[in-house]
């Protein structure tokens, strides 16, 4: 239980990827997190690009960067449209400015370059974002798990054990 008391915000909306949402979720739990994920509407159920059913627990424009101690980004094709929110950007970029962790997986990457915080950055994603990455100014590497100061990255479903990891390891230092 090495994060409990500890608050994490995850955005969801339709399209995620199923499983970089939900193994990060449980394995929070697991930790003792209390876990918040955010959708456009609270209590709404968001479909992942696999079919799988998430209802958001709150609403995003109902959050405060200042009640969260890290923010964890499913990737899939929801942080597309996530991105839009001035909102999102608002809350990712709060929580990186307070040196709190943000960690970001796959197609992930999109919101914390949206919300202007990945230049000078080292990081990871799926190679399908690797140019928006570069062209925001963050150094890409293909690796499973990179962690760059309160930024943690993974490029895929597969490299979640390794990218949980990363994050309990950044949060409770």
């Amino acid at each position: 239980m090495k994060m409990k008391g500890m608050r994490v915000l995850m955005f969801v909306e339709n399209v995620f990827e199923d499983m970089e949402l939900l193994y990060p979720y449980y394995r929070l739990i697991e930790e003792g997190a209390e876990v918040v994920v955010a959708g456009p509407e609270a209590g709404t159920v968001y479909k992942g690009k696999n079919g799988y059913p998430f209802r958001s627990t709150a609403a995003i424009a109902d959050q405060q960067a200042k009640d969260f101690d890290l923010l964890v980004i499913a990737g899939g094709f929801a942080p597309d449209k996530l991105r839009r929110d001035p909102k999102v950007l608002e809350l990712t970029r709060e929580i990186h400015e307070a040196g709190k962790v943000v960690a970001h997986v796959c197609h992930a990457g999109w919101i914390p370059i949206s919300a202007g915080i990945m230049k000078g950055f080292t990081c990871t994603s799926t190679p399908g974002i690797k140019d928006d990455l570069i062209n925001a100014g963050a150094t890409w590497v293909d690796e499973e798990v990179v962690v760059d100061r309160n930024q943690v990255s993974s490029r895929k479903p597969d490299d979640l054990p390794a990218f949980c990891r990363a994050i309990i390891d950044l949060a409770t230092k």
